[in-house]
């Protein structure tokens, strides 16, 4: 299989498609569904196979014995991100909103405050929320289009509830990589307020050429005694559905606190992820996820270059993920205005920006992740449904 390979998910119990009537009225004959942030490709094989063995076996019982699960996370962020995890540190959840939710619980107390970065990831904001915490919206600057870190405007706005700070590393939406030197911004911030400081890098493997993530442990190892970071094989290798996740704790003080909410809960691990995800973190996964990211970087290009010429819309140049974030505050169209052309003209389906928070309003979020004509097929439907403007 290529990337250029459709794949017809219809019918397959797919939220991206399958829900696209109910949410958007387009169906998935006549609509392009490039809202949840899932792919249109199938895993690396060493995934099927591994998926393959256990049909074959035919015995699905409780997982044990994940030494080879813990040694796949070892190698891989030492090759991939030259990061030295201990196994004990490792605390594997249902998939990162999960692993946040156990954060927010583990190290905060109702009406505490947690401070996002918006417009950033919208699951943040809802679980924050749910859990009786207060969402601290510190938005982030736009130079050139890009978004950059305001902390003295931040300053200015915390109220003294504020427990912890979450890192949406790279960043979504925007698909901004953070230098070294904002990381350790961000945990010196952290270190003046007193904040637990939890950095999701669910996109760390789906980086751009020219770009360098680095995370965060290694930018700012002296934050050690406050910091979270979560880690997953599901966006690398669109296993989603797997709903696996890794919370990885160096500080035993926080670990304590942590295990003590897992075990609570009573959560243990699905054992189809951890299949899944030890045959992922793997050569040749590696090797996947190398081909992977080329492809995706024609697809932004593609996308890029057709944005640019439809006057009044302008796309965040992508240094990370396969989110593309489109600012279309140059229309003078009102959200509704430009949604409705986005979604009856063009018939797209995308994430509303206002859904990410402040700074998102006048902006909508598409997933590059599909085959190229389908990128190809949206510039077009995108540039004829605002043909008026050209």
């Amino acid at each position: 299989m290529t990337f250029d390979t459709p794949i017809d998910r219809a019918g397959s119990h797919s939220v991206k498609w399958d829900m696209m009537p109910n949410l958007y009225g387009l169906s998935p004959d006549e609509g392009l569904a490039m809202w949840v942030a899932d792919m249109e490709f199938r895993p690396p094989q060493v995934v099927q196979a591994a998926l393959e063995k256990m049909l074959a076996h035919g015995v699905y019982g409780y997982f044990g014995d994940d030494r080879a699960y813990l040694a796949a996370i070892r190698w891989w962020m030492q090759t991939r991100h030259g990061w030295e995890v201990a196994p004990e540190w490792v605390f594997t959840t249902h998939g990162l909103v999960n692993g946040t939710a156990l954060c927010i619980h583990s190290f905060t107390q109702p009406g505490d405050a947690v401070i996002l970065m918006t417009p950033v990831y919208h699951a943040f904001a809802r679980i924050i929320k749910a859990a009786g915490r207060e969402v601290v919206e510190c938005p982030l600057s736009l130079q050139d289009g890009r978004a950059v870190m305001d902390f003295a405007a931040w300053e200015a706005a915390l109220t003294g509830r504020e427990k912890m700070l979450i890192l949406c590393s790279p960043h979504n939406p925007g698909g901004r990589v953070w230098t070294v030197d904002e990381l350790r911004a961000v945990a010196d911030f952290c270190t003046r307020h007193d904040l637990i400081l939890v950095s999701d890098e669910i996109h760390h493997d789906l980086v751009y050429p020219g770009q360098k993530h680095t995370v965060m442990p290694l930018a700012a190892p002296q934050v050690a005694d406050r910091l979270v970071v979560m880690t997953a094989t599901t966006k690398t290798f669109n296993i989603a559905g797997a709903h696996i996740g890794n919370v990885i704790i160096a500080d035993p003080a926080l670990r304590k606190a942590f295990a003590n909410t897992i075990n609570a809960m009573g959560i243990s691990p699905n054992s189809f992820g951890m299949h899944m995800a030890t045959a992922a973190y793997s050569p040749e996964g590696a090797a996947w996820v190398d081909d992977l990211v080329r492809y995706l970087d024609g697809n932004r290009r593609l996308f890029d270059e057709g944005i640019a010429r439809i006057p009044g819309l302008r796309s965040t140049p992508l240094e990370a993920t396969y989110l593309a974030w489109v600012d279309f505050s140059g229309t003078g169209m009102s959200a509704a205005e430009f949604i409705d052309r986005v979604e009856k003209v063009a018939k797209i389906a995308t994430n509303y920006g206002a859904s990410f928070g402040l700074g998102g309003e006048q902006c909508l979020r598409f997933n590059l992740a599909c085959p190229r004509a389908q990128v190809a097929e949206a510039v077009d439907r995108l540039q004829k449904a605002f043909a008026d403007l050209q």
